[in-house]
């Protein structure tokens, strides 16, 4: 069986340096671990990599050629790979037998929300070569320091969840920036429970830019709460331990906690029930990293 994770997220959310920072840990650990470039843009990569896009096609080849700009020449590109899906797997197989794989997809978020060409690929991987993957989509945990900005992370992981049709974790990154731009209105679980959104209407009741679509916004949060599917946990990329609890939690949903267990029901089931054991819980991230704070519950009542 062969595991690993599709590694997805916006522009800037850290995808490159997480796959960077994941590999090597992993490395550590005493995993092979093969990181996979998908991602035309990406012509600087931090990591070694045994597949690389560029291999196949170029972004700026296909700007140059077709007039297309980066969003477009990005599709394009997709496409191309989706069409030439025989090339990959023919890259992929001497590493099939013994190692982990990382794909570093592209960061324009309509790849994995409106277009069709990168679940292809996924799904080729995932249901027809039997690789055991998980989508691992990279939010910037400064965004919870904006409701408006929160909100719309929410409704990219949720469309990025129904869309993939894969196993699913959603990760704050740079939780270790997470107030960067501002102190934030809640608790952290707030955020990586997606608790009672209704709360937030009040933080966005302030901003009179924001109070115009208020009626647009409650939409949206029982929208998000009715599908009740998106959550998040967090990350400290240059922590071994958040990197570490991290793992943990994707190798029981790819499966690849299972991997050692051959036949054996009763051991599978006790592994499935099994606590992860977190070593970091959410009240210690906030109070690693959200310092001289006093979050209480924020005024619902305007008046």
């Amino acid at each position: 069986m062969v595991y690993g994770q599709v590694v997805i997220g916006p522009p800037g959310s850290g995808k490159t340096t997480y796959c960077n920072g994941l590999s090597q840990f992993l490395q550590l650990i005493g995993r092979k671990v093969a990181v996979v470039n998908l991602d035309p843009a990406n012509d600087q990569l931090p990591y070694d990599c045994v597949v690389n896009i560029e291999d196949l096609i170029k972004l700026e080849d296909v700007m140059l050629q077709y007039e297309l700009g980066p969003n477009g020449g990005l599709i394009y590109c997709m496409d191309y790979l989706e069409k030439n899906i025989d090339w990959l797997q023919d890259k992929l197989k001497p590493f099939e037998k013994d190692h982990y794989f990382l794909f570093d997809f592209p960061g324009q978020v309509e790849l994995f929300t409106l277009h069709s060409n990168a679940k292809n690929i996924i799904l080729e991987i995932y249901n027809k070569w039997d690789y055991r993957l998980t989508a691992v989509h990279l939010v910037d945990a400064h965004l919870c320091s904006d409701p408006g900005k929160y909100i719309s992370a929410l409704l990219l992981s949720l469309t990025s969840m129904l869309h993939l049709e894969l196993p699913h974790i959603n990760v704050l990154s740079k939780i270790d920036l997470i107030e960067s731009y501002g102190k934030l209105d809640f608790n952290l679980d707030f955020y990586t429970e997606v608790q009672d959104l209704s709360y937030l209407q009040y933080c966005l009741d302030q901003n009179l830019h924001s109070a115009k679509y208020r009626k647009l916004t409650k939409e949206l949060c029982e929208l998000i709460e009715d599908f009740s599917l998106v959550s998040f946990t967090t990350l400290d990329i240059q922590d071994k331990q958040s990197v570490a609890n991290l793992v943990k939690l994707i190798d029981k949903t790819n499966g690849y906690i299972f991997a050692s267990i051959e036949g054996d029901v009763n051991e599978f089931a006790k592994i499935a029930a099994r606590s992860l054991d977190w070593d970091n819980s959410v009240e210690a991230v906030q109070e690693r990293y959200m310092h001289d704070r006093d979050i209480g519950d924020v005024e619902t009542d305007s008046s």
